[in-house]
């Protein structure tokens, strides 16, 4: 009888256990993701914040991927929380390298821990207000020494215009649903980063019109 592993179809093992909450996008950019954090993260042993972590499934995914890399899960709410502590049971083969989620809220650092080699999110700065955006960056430079990695993931314009037409509706279906989410310019992300001591990089091209924004800690 075949082993059964939880991640390699996320889906079916929400099918079969239906007290997860599943993210349908991570099992969609989870490959391309790995690759990129692949090419920028240290070859030897370095440790990941990942801020909104949501279900947990982008965090083990990364750990399966990435052998060197020690992932810190973390969501806003007991809630979440406990969804990323559910994936994560699933999982003990990676225990020892996904950590228990912390609970932090990206819009008010200082976030409590140790210093870590890059911070991570996916999909958080158009799906929050602004001031989200604003404490990731804040909360990034506290937690990274120099030479660390700020790596946000996500949908973004460039020079106020988009990128897509595909954005252009994601973007309008987001500001109905709520006034404060919208897809963000880069270049307002940049200016955020380079007053909080970081550099820019060139972002990264990824899948379905995402980029991967890249900035060292200088």
């Amino acid at each position: 009888m075949t082993e059964f592993d939880p991640l390699a179809d996320p889906a079916a093992t929400v099918a079969r256990l239906p007290h997860l909450r599943h993210a349908p996008a991570t099992a969609r950019n989870r490959a391309p993701i790995a690759a990129a954090l692949a090419e920028l993260l240290l070859a030897t042993p370095c440790s990941v914040l990942e801020i909104a972590s949501g279900t947990g499934e982008h965090a083990l995914w990364m750990a399966r991927s990435l052998p060197q890399v020690t992932w810190q899960p973390s969501e806003a709410t007991q809630d979440g929380l406990t969804a990323i502590e559910d994936w994560r049971a699933l999982c003990p083969d990676l225990a020892g390298r996904v950590l228990p989620p912390v609970m932090i809220d990206a819009a008010r650092p200082p976030w409590p821990g140790p210093p870590v080699d890059a911070v991570f999110t996916a999909n958080l700065t158009h799906i929050a207000p602004w001031a989200a955006t604003e404490g990731l960056i804040k909360g990034a430079a506290a937690r990274l020494g120099q030479g660390g990695l700020l790596l946000i993931y996500g949908p973004f314009n460039k020079r106020g215009s988009f990128t897509g037409p595909g954005n252009a509706a994601f973007d309008a279906d987001l500001r109905m649903r709520n006034l404060e989410w919208g897809l963000r310019d880069i270049e307002a992300i940049d200016t955020l980063a380079l007053a909080q001591g970081f550099t820019t990089a060139p972002p990264r091209m990824m899948p379905a019109d995402n980029r991967l924004l890249v900035y060292p800690r200088s």
